[in-house]
């Protein structure tokens, strides 16, 4: 190595090459010491500060004896320093272990500032071990946690800085979003933070003139530092693609907050509702929420996701043969057809009417709820705020609502784009839907009645079909919108085009005019001006401090189970004389264990579509074993066709894809659960 030059190898931690030469200058003592300190790790020798002041910064290398060593001193009438002396060859030995003095909190901070800027789930331990495997330099798990504690607030700012951010965050919409809602709200002496309510103009515009009345509700916990509870209302556009109106922060879920969040919805929609068909609302069966909708949307049809209400009919009755039947019972069209699967139920269990009257079919079951559905009977918005929860729960509150705000403005752009290249007139899906109708009209007879009453003749029934009112007798047509066979061949012997028979919500015109409005950028903080004029409402000031809330994340790891490969072979049962069902308090955990994956599969599109699909094959399989009665359901010959159907599964997809034993782990999770629903409810999987 030269005496006056010093280069650095490719393993440098900085993001350029730093070299020393004589002559070389630093824009401040600060940056020298950094790089210094960055070849000393990268060489694997310790160094020893001589002197550092404001004019000179000397280091040598920390041996006896060894020649190492730099002088930096100040230039004259600059704020910079230059490199007067450099001795760069090194006699010792260096440092033998994998601990590095120089290996501080704060050079891992900037070590990781890159991957941590796109990857903000970057964990302690995945820090602590790139560090060793790139650097050769072991730091401790503390060391690598307030690394990233200190990245993080070098990026994103602090906690108490997002929340003392908010007020100007809020104006900040307000003035690039004209139209556009954004309150913060304090509680207390202190000005803790209470509540935020966020909804853009783009949003309300194209829910209001071209969605479908339809809203979801949901919840998702917040895992921060504060903790905290994220709301949203969110509609479905033409495509079935989850439309989000609106989104809170509240400190603590609680019924008040409901009350709060579905007020801000009313005023939200209240003024621009007059030509709007009634809204149908999907949430949670929760007393908070289905008060809230009682007070601020009273004349709305209110239904329950159908998840929670089967979960909780399956843990009451606990019998596989009623729960198939329920789940018939749910999909029955007409009345005629729910009230002949409640009988068979009855004739099973009395203890079936008591729930009935605790949760009535008039918010559940197909046949009898009032309002229209389109066909959406679970939440759809429970994996789009668990997965904003999982990837933003790092991030300040001000990083998070901009996280959610940068995608939003994604989807606008993709969609409003997709939606322009479109040339139908009904998007595509619904498109495939019309097509399918229309081939399964050609197999009826159709006898009109007058000009607008059709009796459409099959091998199974016979329906009346009147294309003014746009009813048919089987109500497809009205629960999703969209005109059924029946409709289709009505409409076909009379020369109607059928595609135009279909709802409004439905067509690409009412895309384009969803997304056909523009979520503007919002200027870096440090263009935003903190004081100034609050506004009206009880919206907190710009000249207010606000402090985070008094929840907080308790100290210590977050208790959880270990999962075990041995876990997840095949499940034990008990059996007992004259049953061989599954055990009962194993089926109750496969809601668990499919969440648990929820949010992978979803970042994995590929190995996604590939499991749906092989658990579609699977499903069909089963069941057209049970259609030919060459199995019955809860027999062991049911369970070992479910079995060899599963073995064949677990053998394509590992095959395809290079897992870690972390994901490897949450595939054998899944699979045993959906082993649980194939032997208890197979008919509840389509």
């Amino acid at each position: 190595m030269a005496d006056h030059a010093l280069t650095v190898p490719n393993d440098s931690l900085s993001l350029a090459e730093p070299t020393l030469s004589i002559g070389q200058e630093f824009p401040d003592v600060e940056t020298c010491r950094r790089t210094l300190k960055d070849i000393a790790i990268a060489l694997h020798f310790d160094l020893r500060i001589v002197k550092s002041d404001r004019s000179r910064f000397i280091a040598k290398c920390s041996k006896e004896g060894c020649p190492w060593r730099v002088h930096v001193a100040k230039c004259p009438g600059v704020p910079t320093f230059s490199i007067r002396t450099l001795h760069g060859e090194h006699t010792c030995e260096g440092v033998q272990n994998l601990h590095h003095q120089q290996a501080s909190v704060g050079w891992v901070a900037r070590s990781v500032e890159a991957r941590i800027r796109d990857n903000p789930q970057y964990k302690p331990k995945e820090i602590l071990q790139d560090i060793r495997d790139q650097h050769g330099v072991a730091v401790s798990y503390m060391q690598a946690w307030r690394g990233k504690e200190r990245s993080m607030a070098a990026l994103h700012g602090t906690y108490e800085e997002g929340y003392r951010l908010l007020p100007a965050y809020c104006e900040q919409i307000r003035k690039t979003n004209p139209g556009s809602i954004a309150s913060v709200f304090a509680t207390g002496q202190e000005n803790c933070f209470h509540r935020l309510f966020i909804s853009y103009r783009a949003s309300i515009y194209g829910f209001i003139n071209a969605c479908r009345p339809l809203l979801e509700l949901d919840k998702a916990n917040l895992k921060g530092k504060y903790l905290g509870t994220l709301l949203c209302a969110a509609g479905v556009d033409a495509e079935d693609a989850l439309f989000p109106l609106a989104i809170a922060i509240v400190d603590v879920e609680s019924d008040e907050n409901w009350m709060w969040f579905m007020s801000e919805l009313r005023k939200l929609l209240g003024v621009n509702t007059d030509n709007m068909p009634r809204l149908t609302i999907l949430s949670e069966r929760q007393r908070g929420i289905v008060e809230a909708v009682e007070t601020h949307f009273p004349s709305a049809f209110h239904c329950f996701c159908l998840r929670y209400v089967s979960e909780n009919f399956r843990d009451t009755f606990k019998n596989t043969k009623l729960v198939n039947i329920f789940w018939n019972a749910v999909y029955a069209l007409t009345t005629v057809e729910f009230e002949a699967k409640i009988s068979e139920m009855v004739e099973i269990s009395q203890d079936v009417i008591p729930w009935f009257q605790q949760f009535p079919p008039q918010l559940w079951a197909i046949a009898y709820f009032e309002g229209v559905r389109y066909g959406h009977f679970t939440l759809g918005v429970t994996e789009l705020l668990y997965n904003w929860a999982l990837e933003c729960h790092e991030l300040p509150v001000v990083q998070m609502m901009e996280y959610i705000r940068h995608q939003l403005t994604s989807w606008f752009n993709d969609r409003r784009e997709m939606g322009m290249r479109w040339t139908s007139i009904l998007v595509p899906s619904t498109e495939r839907q019309i097509m399918e109708a229309i081939a399964d009209a050609r197999c009826y007879q159709v006898l009109r009645a007058n000009e607008i009453e059709f009796e459409i003749v099959s091998t199974e029934r016979t329906n009346i079909v009147d294309i003014r009112s746009r009813v048919c007798s089987c109500r497809r047509w009205q629960l999703y919108g969209l005109p059924c066979a029946h409709a289709a061949a009505a409409l076909l012997s009379c020369g109607q085009n059928v595609h135009l028979f279909a709802e409004p919500c439905f067509t690409v015109a009412s895309y384009r005019e969803t997304y056909s409005q523009m979520i503007n950028a919002i200027p870096d903080k440090s263009r935003w001006k903190e004081p100034g004029e609050g506004a009206e409402g009880g919206v907190a000031k710009l000249d207010i401090t606000i402090r985070p809330p008094k929840t907080r994340r308790p100290p210590g790891r977050p208790k959880k189970k270990v999962l075990r490969v041995e876990n997840f072979k095949r499940p034990k049962r008990i059996v007992q004389c004259g049953s061989s069902e599954p055990d009962e308090s194993a089926i109750n955990d496969v809601p668990a264990k499919l969440l648990s994956v929820h949010a992978y599969l979803a970042r994995q599109p590929q190995l996604r579509q590939l499991i749906e699909d092989l658990m579609f094959s699977v499903t069909a399989t089963v069941l057209k074993r049970i259609e030919n009665q060459s199995v019955q359901i809860g027999d062991l010959g049911f369970e070992k066709a479910v079995i060899w159907e599963l073995e064949t599964w677990s053998r394509i997809i590992p095959s395809k894809f290079l897992w870690h034993k972390p994901e490897q782990h949450l595939f054998l999770a899944y699979l045993q659960a959906y082993y649980f629903l194939l032997l208890t409810k197979p008919y509840s999987l389509f």
